[in-house]
């Protein structure tokens, strides 16, 4: 994995940022999204459907969260790597989430059911309008 062996080459603590400056500190947001910006541009020259997205250090934090939890890493685990101080603040991404949403609701319908709309029996509609 290239990071990697950035990390291994850069020799430096585990406090150090990941993305130092010339100076050793860490990059400011507005260095990074400008690196970013660059290298997006040169990536959209050989895939030009990359100039229609917007591509930013959030959507890439996003996009790393959305692929562990489909991978089907535990929220908990993902909260710990994001640095959310609390799990409830992961769970935005369950609920932003239809494919997971989804497959939750397929795993509840049993496999031989008819798709569509469910009709119930005579007799239920009447107890119900009974009630």
């Amino acid at each position: 994995m290239i990071l990697d062996t950035w990390l291994t080459e850069r020799t430096g603590h585990p406090q150090n940022p990941v993305f130092p400056t010339r100076t050793g500190r860490a990059l400011s947001h507005d260095a990074l999204q400008r690196r970013l910006a660059e290298h997006t541009t040169t990536a959209a020259l050989a895939c030009p459907s990359m100039t229609t997205k917007t591509i930013s250090p959030h959507v890439l934090r996003h996009t790393a969260a959305m692929r562990l939890l489909h991978a089907g890493i535990d929220t908990s685990v993902i909260a710990l790597w994001l640095g959310h101080e609390h799990v409830e603040t992961t769970q935005i991404y369950l609920h932003a989430d239809m494919a997971l949403k989804e497959a939750a609701l397929a795993r509840t319908t049993p496999p031989d059911t008819p798709p569509g709309r469910y009709q119930a029996p005579d007799p239920l509609l009447a107890f119900l309008e009974a009630l």
